[in-house]
């Protein structure tokens, strides 16, 4: 891949993977400097990335990687005093759909989380999803299937404001 072709797909995918590990880790910061990281990895790799062979699942891979990797850094270093430390507001305010939607996925499996993301949000197939996780293909249709019963669970028809978020 050349630089203009590696500039075109970066302006053409790093939204979109953002938003997608965004979903999975639940920290859009997060997911911006990883998918960040994962863009400057595969710069260095731009000339054996192959356009036919999905570069983008290789950067979403990197990334989610690269945020397991944080996460678990930052798990091992906490100390009692980092619990006083607030967190930093999200520019923007979700919406309360979004909001009870975050909130269900982070309560499911992670495995059925990832799978639900990659499918809804990232538009991959089964197949798709099968081949960059490296599992089954019946893997991923349980995980979707089991996932999407436990949204369905959380997130039920009652109305919102009803609704013990």
């Amino acid at each position: 891949m050349d630089e203009e072709a590696f500039d075109a797909f970066y302006a053409e995918s790093f939204n979109r993977l953002v938003g997608q590990l965004t979903a999975i880790i639940g920290d859009r910061t997060e997911a911006q400097d990883c998918v960040q990281e994962a863009f400057v990895r595969a710069w260095d790799q731009r000339r054996k990335l192959d356009t036919s062979q999905s570069p983008e699942a290789w950067v979403r891979t990197v990334a989610h990687r690269l945020a397991v990797s944080r996460w678990r850094r930052v798990m091992r270093g906490r100390r009692p005093a980092d619990r006083a430390v607030e967190p930093i507001p999200q520019p923007s305010t979700p919406s309360p759909d979004r909001v009870a939607l975050e909130r269900a996925l982070a309560q499911i499996s992670p495995d059925q989380r990832r799978a639900l993301v990659l499918h809804h949000y990232a538009d991959l197939s089964v197949n798709e999803i099968a081949e960059e996780l490296k599992v089954p293909v019946g893997t991923v249709k349980a995980r979707l299937s089991r996932g999407r019963a436990a949204l369905a669970a959380l997130l039920n028809d009652a109305p919102l404001e009803t609704r013990h978020v």
